[in-house]
């Protein structure tokens, strides 16, 4: 079996760059704006938010087609029509132009209560709406961009409007109509409880050290919840008191309309965080999976924890990369911050050799030396290492009543 990176390297999937520095075009552009997730600013005292853009010039990359032949033939579905079409969809955005300098104006909608599930159908580019004026309901628009290098605008916006209440949803998108993923802000208080998951082999199927398994459940299949999880995820929300979640993955950002459609079909609606970067070749597709995901993930769950200091966190991860040693970390740096650890063993899954997780074999992977190490001085109540989510049932309820 070659190496994942190998693999994809003959795939030859690239993205570029297009330097044009210009505000988004209608007929060109296609905007992803990014779910987040609102908070009281030290500061101002306001709601703030961070909106994250990701900017594309629609239906480019002339390679697609070399692609998709690549991938079905190495997963031997050549002749099967159906998952061709479904592969083409997935590589699309690691084709795309990417558009550095890009800028646009979004406009805020009503904030609703929180959604969970909406059983979601998958969105093409070609089927985004144009959205119409008068749609939303902001007084005025709101400039985001420039973006950066890899297509990406990050700015903090104070949002204005009324005294909004803990859990509300509010959409965001393009004005004036462009095509458009539109985001959704969740609006959390300073004190609760919240959730930081993991998505792959966490909540997702997805094989991680598996070549052929990496690009099956990625490109060629549709996207398989992890047996139990929905209905934790549920209890969770109940339990909880409907708390914010953040689904943070190393996947990159090319992978958001993909994860947020899974998502939306299976589990409680809350922010994705990920890797805001853009590969010149899916063989860095699995180095965001599995190279500095624990440097990456700790220094994401700073930023939550800026800003969201008094929460109460529950964590959820697997066996398959740094989770365990990621989440002890942020125990240790933000005591009392963390409060429930949760890690799902993954086993059957060992042909990749990634060079980063701890042990490189299946076996160290999952052995309790590994975790009694990444966990210690950890208390014993906090984490647990499961194989069924039915056992974590009555953990959680412990946490809760601890408090």
């Amino acid at each position: 079996m070659p190496e994942f990176s190998e693999l994809l390297e003959a795939i030859g999937i690239r993205s570029h760059h297009h330097a044009r520095t210009a505000p988004s075009d209608a007929h060109t552009d296609l905007i992803w704006l990014l779910d987040n997730t609102a908070y009281i600013s030290d500061d101002t005292q306001q709601w703030t938010a961070e909106f994250i853009a990701a900017y594309f010039a629609k239906n480019t990359g002339e390679e697609v087609s070399k692609a998709v032949a690549e991938i079905s033939q190495k997963l031997g579905a050549a002749k099967d029509e159906q998952t061709r079409k479904l592969i083409e969809k997935r590589v699309q955005p690691f084709f795309n132009l990417i558009l550095p300098g890009r800028s646009c104006s979004i406009t805020h909608g009503e904030a609703t209560k929180k959604v969970g599930a909406s059983n979601a159908t998958s969105v093409d580019q070609a089927d985004l709406p144009e959205v119409e004026e008068g749609d939303h309901t902001s007084a005025s628009p709101v400039n985001l961009g420039p973006s950066n290098a890899s297509g990406i605008s990050t700015n903090h916006i104070t949002i204005s409007g009324p005294n909004h209440d803990d859990g509300n949803v509010m959409t965001s998108t393009a004005s004036p109509p462009l095509t458009c993923v539109p985001s959704r802000t969740t609006f959390a208080r300073a004190t609760g409880w919240a959730v930081i998951s993991d998505i792959d082999d966490t909540i997702k199927k997805t094989l991680t050290h598996s070549a052929t398994g990496i690009l099956k459940t990625t490109f060629a299949e549709e996207p398989v919840p992890i047996a139990g999880m929905p209905e934790f995820y549920r209890h969770m929300v109940g339990k909880l008191l409907n708390p914010p979640f953040w689904y943070l993955s190393a996947s990159p950002y090319n992978l958001y309309q993909f994860l947020h459609e899974f998502r939306d079909t299976h589990y409680p609606f809350g922010a994705m965080v990920l890797r805001e970067a853009s590969w010149m070749n899916v063989g860095g597709f699995v180095s965001s999976l599995t190279k500095g995901t624990k440097e990456y993930k700790v220094a994401e769950m700073d930023k939550i924890h800026a800003r969201f200091l008094k929460r109460q966190m529950i964590c959820l991860g697997d066996s398959t990369q740094s989770d365990p040693e990621a989440y002890a970390t942020v125990f240790r740096k933000y005591p009392g911050w963390v409060k429930g650890v949760f890690i799902r063993k993954v086993k059957g899954v060992t042909e990749v050799k990634d060079g980063f997780t701890p042990g490189d074999d299946e076996k160290k992977r999952n052995s309790s030396e590994r975790f009694e190490k990444a966990f210690e001085d950890v208390p014993k109540e906090v984490w647990c290492v499961f194989e069924d989510p039915k056992e974590l049932y009555e953990r959680l309820d412990a946490i809760v009543a601890r408090g």
